[in-house]
């Protein structure tokens, strides 16, 4: 039975040979190739692979901070493949399963694929800890705009998608809640919203244990009975 392989790189040469040479093996399916982190997102949720191989140094998300923006359930297994050494050490600190090494060379490819075979196709979740998510990637006009956490008054999540909103309007994100809840310091105020308390102006409290908070720039968030609580021993009230 063969891996199902994603492959995700900025460069189309890059991204082509590396499909060559894994066919070339005979043990991987190539479900996607993607250029960037938001493409990667999508095609991981989309077609669940086995494996990723992971260019390290792509612009705007670099492959470290991409493996932090997705959801547990879904990482795969993560083979980094980059031209430069010095992100090997990290690479392993972050408990991936192997490094390449570009331009990469069939016996050492042969390599990794005998340990990834021998780990089960890169089944597991191999990161124990990923790094803080500092800044939100957004998509805007066929553009990604990054959106530093600090000026994000609150998330929201609704039939439309997940939707970080700012002074400066409302973005939509391929993150979900779940990731941004775990890696960044916004705080769940509702089943739809998180809240950057560092922006919070007013908790405005309703009947049937409900409140509402209004930010520093008036704009308004619910907040349901459970997470009142939360708020309640945050704020001291």
């Amino acid at each position: 039975m063969t891996m199902r392989a994603l492959i995700v790189d900025d460069e189309p040469y890059s991204r082509e040979e590396m499909e060559a040479m894994l066919q070339e093996t005979g043990e991987f399916t190539i479900c996607g190739k993607c250029a960037n982190a938001i493409e990667a997102i999508q095609a991981i949720r989309r077609e669940r692979p086995d494996v990723l191989f992971l260019d390290v140094q792509m612009p705007v998300i670099n492959g470290f901070e991409l493996l932090a923006m997705i959801d547990e359930d879904y990482l795969p297994g993560v083979v980094f493949v980059t031209a430069h050494d010095e992100y090997a050490l990290k690479a392993f600190e972050e408990n991936a399963l192997d490094y390449l090494l570009k331009p990469v060379e069939k016996e050492r490819l042969l390599k990794t694929v005998e340990k990834l075979k021998h780990q089960g196709g890169g089944a597991g979740k191999p990161f124990l800890g990923v790094p803080e998510i500092r800044k939100i990637p957004c998509i805007q006009s066929g553009r990604i705009k990054l959106i530093n956490t600090a000026e994000v008054e609150f998330v929201a999540s609704d039939e439309t998608g997940v939707h970080a909103v700012c002074p400066a309007g409302s973005f939509y994100t391929e993150l979900t809640l779940q990731v941004l809840e775990s890696r960044t310091p916004l705080v769940r105020c509702h089943r739809q919203f998180l809240v950057n308390i560092d922006l919070v102006d007013e908790i405005c409290l309703r009947e049937n244990m409900l409140a509402e908070i209004k930010t520093k720039s008036g704009r308004r968030v619910p907040v349901s009975r459970r997470y009142l609580r939360i708020l309640r021993e945050r704020f001291h009230f």
